[in-house]
C-alpha cells in the first residue's frame, strides 16, 4: 500500500479543492432557491470525472504501446520521465496558483454564477463551471498517476480512495455543517505536496539518465560524461543500499512518498535541494502574504 499513499494525498487535496467549488455553487443555488439546477452540477462532476478517466486510459495505452522488446528499453523511460516532468510542472504551478487564489475563490465562483444565471442556457454555464473545475484537478491526478506508471495499479487505488475521502469531506462541510479548518488542511497538504513533487525530481533525472545511457550503448554516441556509475548524474553522494534499502521498509515508504533513493547522485541532490528550497520559499511567501492580507481585513472590519 506504500505506493498508494502519494496518489491518495494528491487526489485528496485536489478532490477537496473541486469539492469546495461544487459546494459553493450548490450553496449559492440554494440561497437563490434554484435547486432545480443541481442536476447540472452533478452532470458537470460526472463529466469531469469521465473525461479525466478517459485521458488517463489514453496515457496508459500510450505507455503500453511502447512496452515491447524492440522499443521499451529506451522509449519507456523516456515517456515516464516526460510524464513525470509534466507532473512536476503542473502540480507546482497549481499549488502556487491555488494558494494565491484561495482567498478569492468564493467571490470568483459566485461572480461566474451571476453571469450565467438568468441568461439563456444558464444550465450550460453551471455545467461548464463545474466541469472545468473538476477537470482542472482531475488532470493533475491523472498526470501524477501516469508518472507512477511503473508502480502498477496501487497508485490508481490510492487516487480512488483519496477522491472518495474528498467527497466525504465535502459532504461534512456543506451538508452536515461540520467545521473543518480548511486553511490548515491546505497548508499541511501543501507542504506534503512540495515534498512529494521534490521526490519526483530525483526519479525524473533517473529516467533520463537511463535514456542517455541506453542511447550511448545502442547508437555508439558519446552522451555519458558523469561517472562510471551514471551517465548525466555526476558522482555518487551516498550509497545506503545496505543500511536503508529502497525496496524494504521503511525505505520503500520513503521512496513512495518522497522519492528516496538508496543511491543518490550529485546532480539529483542539487536538483532536489534547489527545487525544494525554491518552491518552498515561494509557497511560504504566498502563505505569509495571505495571512497578512487576512489580518489587515480583520482589523479593518473591527
Amino acid at each position: 500500500m506504500e505506493f498508494a499513499l502519494p496518489t491518495f494525498l494528491i487526489a485528496l487535496r485536489e478532490g477537496v479543492e473541486a469539492a469546495l467549488v461544487v459546494g459553493i455553487v450548490m450553496a449559492y443555488l440554494q440561497k437563490l432557491e434554484r435547486t432545480y439546477l443541481y442536476i447540472w452540477v452533478f452532470a458537470g462532476v460526472v463529466g469531469g470525472i469521465l473525461i479525466s478517466g478517459g485521458v488517463g486510459l489514453a496515457f496508459n495505452w500510450l505507455l503500453q504501446s511502447f512496452d515491447t522488446p524492440e522499443v521499451a528499453p529506451i522509449f519507456k523511460p523516456l515517456l515516464e520521465g516526460s510524464f513525470t516532468l509534466v507532473a512536476i510542472a503542473m502540480l507546482s504551478w497549481m499549488l502556487v496558483w491555488m494558494t494565491q487564489q484561495s482567498k478569492l475563490i468564493k467571490g470568483e465562483v459566485e461572480s461566474a454564477l451571476n453571469q450565467s444565471l438568468g441568461q439563456r442556457g444558464e444550465q450550460w454555464g453551471i455545467f461548464s463551471l463545474i466541469l472545468f473545475a473538476v477537470l482542472r484537478e482531475g488532470f493533475e491526478v491523472v498526470i501524477f498517476i501516469t508518472a507512477k506508471f511503473q508502480e502498477g495499479a496501487l497508485p490508481i487505488l490510492g487516487a480512488i480512495t483519496g477522491l472518495i475521502s474528498s467527497v466525504l469531506i465535502g459532504v461534512c462541510l456543506f451538508q452536515f455543517g461540520i467545521k473543518i479548518n480548511i486553511g490548515n488542511f491546505f497548508r499541511v497538504m501543501g507542504v506534503l505536496l512540495i515534498l512529494i513533487v521534490s521526490g519526483l525530481v530525483i526519479s525524473t533525472l533517473g529516467h533520463f539518465d537511463t535514456v542517455f545511457r541506453l542511447l550511448s550503448q545502442s547508437e555508439s554516441l558519446s552522451l555519458c560524461w558523469a561517472s562510471p556509475n551514471s551517465c548525466i548524474l555526476g558522482g555518487l553522494v551516498w550509497n545506503l543500499s545496505t543500511v536503508l534499502p529502497q525496496r524494504q521498509f521503511p525505505g520503500i515508504v520513503l521512496r513512495a512518498l518522497f522519492g528516496y533513493t538508496d543511491r543518490l547522485y550529485l546532480v539529483q541532490a542539487i536538483a532536489y535541494l534547489g527545487f525544494l528550497v525554491g518552491i518552498g520559499t515561494i509557497y511560504w511567501q504566498i502563505l505569509t502574504n495571505t495571512r497578512l492580507f487576512s489580518i489587515k481585513n480583520s482589523s479593518k472590519n473591527t
